[in-house]
């Protein structure tokens, strides 16, 4: 499988926040890459629930890794 392959399917109802110690169900995704690393097509995802969102969105944001925020229910249809 390439780096820039679809996501595989997952089951929504076990997504979970990325966020440390957080087990809420996630309702965003936070589409993210390093260009260092990755190449420019390739999303890495992080999970947010509504209380994570922002601070994780800031994380990303400071060093210019974010690339997108999608709602969870949307990222199966958008990389598939």
């Amino acid at each position: 499988m390439s780096p820039d392959a679809a996501l595989p399917y997952v089951e929504v109802e076990e997504l979970r926040c990325s966020a440390k110690g957080c087990g809420a169900e996630a309702v965003h995704a936070l589409l993210w890459n390093n260009p260092r690393l990755h190449t420019p097509g390739r999303r890495k995802v992080w999970l947010a629930c509504e209380d994570h969102l922002e601070g994780l969105r800031g994380f990303l944001d400071q060093r210019s890794f974010l690339r997108d925020v999608i709602a969870v229910a949307d990222l199966d249809e958008t990389h598939g």
